[in-house]
């Protein structure tokens, strides 16, 4: 099994550089990161882990800025989102970041995204909560008719856009691999459709990825890895994601200043070593 990390990148914790070249130096494989646009003041949507909202949330760096830095100090280190929340962003601009990314690291850009859960958040973009999962599948659609057609369009109810040209393209054809987030119905069908591996989240129980595998297989998806996202330091859980087939699982590492983060990734790095 393979091993990464998850974590906000901000302006008050290690650089991105400095972070992916701690990862690649100690074995891990990945580096996944957060996005938030900005945090609306009024507060209304609950933080979804109760209490307060962790500081870093107001203070996350852009991740495709970020891993750009985190690419040009590594080699191997596979760049990831966890995730983007593609349904506040520009479909062209994002097709373009996305396809920049994996030009510049030379195909290391992993795709994870998800609908969010701060609607006030969405609104601020023009997004109608109602209906973020279906403008999500539909923008999923049109960002791969960028990636692999000179000339694309696409028709939609939530996307729009005639004959159009954008490059570049992608290194990893036919574009980088899109790992879907969440693990409600909804994402689950969207994993179905759209979906090049699954990102739940470290609730997610072992027999319930097994029983998700059986139903993609019987739909003609067999096999898309899973990497468990934002995990803990439970040994006997990651020992038996590993038993269920998991490929990767992701550790959520803390916003730090760098001395202390590097000491926490030597931790985590323990751990991997063991399940490896």
């Amino acid at each position: 099994m393979k091993f990464g990390i998850s974590t906000f990148v901000t302006d008050e914790g290690i650089r991105p550089d400095a972070l992916a070249s701690a990862l690649e130096e100690r074995g891990f494989d990945s580096l996944f990161l957060a996005e938030h646009s900005h945090i609306p003041a009024s507060r209304e949507t609950p933080y979804p882990g109760g209490g307060e909202m962790p500081r870093v949330y107001y203070r996350t760096l852009d991740p495709f800025v970020a891993l750009t830095a985190a690419a040009t100090a590594s080699e191997r280190l596979l760049l990831g989102t966890g995730v983007a929340l593609l349904i506040q962003r520009d479909v062209f601009h994002t097709a373009k970041e996305v396809a920049s990314l994996d030009l510049l690291s030379g195909g290391r850009f992993l795709f994870g995204v998800g609908v969010g859960w701060n609607r006030e958040e969405m609104r601020d973009h023009g997004t109608d909560p109602r209906t973020r999962g279906a403008l999500l599948n539909e923008q999923l659609q049109a960002l791969k008719a960028i990636w692999t057609r000179d000339e694309a369009e696409f028709h939609g109810k939530h996307v729009e856009f005639g004959p159009a040209f954008s490059w570049p393209k992608p290194v990893q054809r036919p574009h980088p691999p899109i790992y879907i987030g969440g693990e409600s119905p909804a994402a689950l069908a969207r994993l179905a459709e759209h979906g090049d591996g699954w990102l739940p989240r470290p609730h997610t129980e072992p027999d319930e990825i097994n029983r998700v595998r059986d139903r993609l297989a019987e739909q003609g998806r067999p096999g898309l890895p899973v990497s468990i996202f934002g995990a803990g330091r439970d040994e006997e859980r990651i020992a038996r994601w590993a038993d269920a087939g998991v490929e990767r699982v992701t550790f959520l590492l803390g916003t730090k200043p760098e001395s202390e983060t590097l000491r926490r990734l030597d931790e985590l790095a323990a751990i991997m070593e063991r399940h490896r």
